[in-house]
């Protein structure tokens, strides 16, 4: 009798990106909490929408595959900051009032 887990995949390539089979976890939490030092147990009880299990076979796939996964965590990086660097470009008057209310805010906090 075969097992029907034995071939069982983990983490699938959606939407531009790495997820967590069946789930709208993305691999880059477990691979950003797992070089923090985390446990897999540690990051399996702060994501209890994914078992144990799934967490360890992201880790393995991680693991398995790291060479492609941190091009794409860096690629990821790098898009993320030219969107950041364009919002900001297209709407300066926002970001200097969030600037403003975040100083604003630090004052009234001390």
């Amino acid at each position: 009798m075969k097992d029907e887990n034995m071939n069982k995949a983990y983490v699938e390539w959606r939407d531009e990106g790495y997820w967590i089979a069946n789930s709208r976890v993305s691999l880059d939490t477990i691979v950003y909490a797992f070089l923090d030092g985390q446990s897999s147990e540690a990051i399996a009880q702060s994501l209890p929408v994914l078992t144990l299990e799934q967490v360890y076979g992201a880790i393995a796939f991680y693991l398995a595959h790291q060479p492609e996964v941190e091009t794409y965590l860096e690629q990821s990086k790098t898009d993320f900051e030219t969107k950041r660097t364009a919002s900001r470009k297209s709407d300066p008057m926002f970001y200097q009032k969030l600037a403003d209310a975040r100083r604003h805010l630090g004052t009234i906090r001390k």
